[in-house]
């Protein structure tokens, strides 16, 4: 008997919608982290991207819990001195709510060259409407 290895080429890719508008940021996150992997798929291995693709719109509407709107921050440096900006996240849904998605989903995948093309496969959109209907993306529910 030999342990079974999924091959890149022989495992099936589904897309997937996922509507995000009155979702909890981190429970999405997480929820789209395991679509990204393909953690409920039974071929499912940790050296092979399994994972599908999946598409989130209404990223505008997401929710979040307490006080995180004034009180989380995303940090960038642009590398010179003095280089710090720091922004709320009221101030980056209001800018790039896309962003806070993929900050969020990001930091659930694991980091090197698989995460990296496991990432990729994610689309976030701002409003209801994507570019992926020729994909014929299924409607996720959780």
């Amino acid at each position: 008997m030999r342990t079974f290895a999924p091959k890149k080429d022989e495992i099936e890719k589904k897309w997937w919608v996922i509507n995000a508008e009155g979702k909890t940021l981190g429970r999405l996150a997480t929820e789209v982290a395991v679509l990204l992997r393909g953690k409920r798929k039974p071929e499912f291995a940790h050296f092979v991207d399994c994972g599908d693709f999946v598409v989130v719109i209404n990223a505008e509407k997401i929710n979040v819990t307490g006080k995180k709107l004034e009180q989380k921050k995303y940090y960038s440096h642009s590398g010179y001195p003095g280089g710090l900006k720091v922004k709320t996240l009221k101030e980056l849904l209001d800018t790039k709510p896309e962003e806070v998605v993929r900050k969020a989903v990001w930091g659930m995948i694991p980091k090197g060259k698989l995460g990296r093309a496991v990432y990729k496969k994610l689309k976030v959109y701002k409003g209801s409407h994507h570019p992926h209907e020729a994909q014929k993306p299924q409607e996720y529910q959780f």
